[in-house]
């Protein structure tokens, strides 16, 4: 099992202890060694993803080992140099790890090869910059071993001075990890925690791709999403040894993206429902002549209403094209839209949208009618024209939409009938 990357500069390790330097265009296969025939399985693989961390990845490799050693767990301290330009790789052999090597930088990147060559039925993951202690390690297995699936570090009950930057500590990591349990309804407490462990069958059921930092969001979606038995562990934070390869705004900005991106109810169903039904509000309100706050509304109102719903209705499109997208081509599962794509069909779509885009056609077939009776002369239909024109888009959007949605389902009815 090989991941084929395009490599940085840097220097390739092999098992064997020989070296060798690849260039920036050369295409290097992250090494996945298989266990000796008749070996004993491995209980535990620890897997610390490196880019330069020659300061502590030895010291990360060795205090690992020796946690290995005294729970008694047979096991191994898989590192991935992730292109490393320093001794990384050199002094993790060193030290006794097995090194793969991954040339497509990112963290997501290292993590995915880790997985992919590591021998132990459970995963503990860490990262090589000395902040997490390797005496967790057992707690992290016995959880796993008690039936948890995928478990979790919390360190924000107990994060050592200076450790955590403020804006991480009281706003960036409270936030996403929010917003992540708004979405996803996950329960943790830390989402983006780097210690964490998990069963290698379980790998199957996520479905990992990304590979920059957003992996450590991903990783708890997909493991929400495929309900996965989550546990939690409270861990200590400690200060990094070395430079921090973490951009504060822009890794922080990738994983919220990725947030929303994940949750088309979150970022097209529900702002598209609240703009739609704010634009009926303000077309019934203009049209129905009713006093609101205190005052009459007309022709602006009515405009700007008219905006609302058709934005509105274009956005909901947008959400249910994004769910079907997601159901048919990345395996997602959402109850609601499932539901819903089981009671309608196109026809469905296609006869609401032709009413309601023939609605408009008759109003717009009034307007005409009078226009005839005043001799064709002027004409002060303005409230009218906008209802028409409103319902005749709105109509066309769903009809269209409707088409799509079906376009989009093609491959379900072409796997049920494989």
């Amino acid at each position: 099992m090989f991941g084929v990357a395009t490599s940085t500069t840097g220097w390739r390790c092999y098992d064997d202890g020989s070296t060798k330097q690849v260039s920036a265009v050369e295409q290097v296969p992250a090494e996945i060694v298989e266990p000796p025939e008749g070996a004993t399985p491995l209980a535990v693989s620890v897997v610390i993803p490196c880019l330069n961390e020659e300061e502590n990845i030895a010291q990360c490799v060795q205090a690992a080992r020796a946690t290995l050693t005294a729970a008694g767990l047979h096991g191994e301290v898989l590192v991935v140099d992730n292109a490393s330009e320093d001794h990384s790789a050199e002094l993790a052999r060193a030290a006794g790890a097995r090194v793969v090597y991954e040339g497509r930088r990112g963290y997501g990147s290292a993590y995915l090869a880790g997985f992919a060559a590591a021998r132990g039925a459970y995963i503990v993951m860490a990262d090589a910059d000395l902040t997490y202690d390797f005496d967790d390690i057992p707690r992290f297995v016995a959880e796993l071993e008690a039936g948890a699936e995928f478990v979790m570090g919390n360190r924000m009950n107990n994060i050592q001075p200076g450790a955590m930057h403020w804006a991480h500590r009281y706003i960036g990591n409270p936030l996403l990890t929010g917003v992540l349990n708004l979405f996803y309804r996950t329960g943790v407490n830390d989402a983006h925690c780097g210690m964490r462990a998990l069963r290698k069958d379980a790998l199957g059921k996520l479905d990992l791709r990304t590979t920059g930092m957003e992996f450590a969001s991903e990783m708890v979606i997909r493991a929400a999403k495929a309900e996965l038995a989550i546990a939690q562990v409270e861990i200590a934070y400690h200060p990094r040894g070395g430079a921090s390869k973490l951009s504060r705004f822009r890794d922080g900005w990738r994983h919220l993206r990725f947030l929303l991106v994940h949750s088309p109810t979150y970022l097209f169903i529900l702002p598209g429902t609240l703009l739609a039904g704010l634009g009926a509000v303000a077309t019934i309100t203009v049209l129905g002549h009713i006093s609101l706050l205190g005052r009459g509304w007309d022709l602006h109102a009515l405009i700007g209403g008219e905006l609302l719903t058709i934005i509105g209705v274009q956005v909901l499109a947008l959400g249910l094209c994004a769910h079907a997208y997601g159901t048919y081509f990345m395996g997602e599962k959402d109850a609601w839209f499932d539901a819903m794509r089981a009671r309608f069909r196109l026809e469905h779509g296609l006869a609401i949208g032709g009413l309601i885009a023939f609605g408009g056609v008759v109003l717009g077939a009034i307007i005409m009618y009078r226009w005839i009776q005043h001799g064709f002369g002027s004409l002060s239909e303005e409230n009218l024209a906008i209802v028409a024109s409103e319902l005749l888009i709105v109509g066309l959007q769903v009809f269209f939409s409707s088409f799509l949605l079906s376009i989009l389902g093609l491959r379900s009815v072409a796997r049920d009938r494989s």
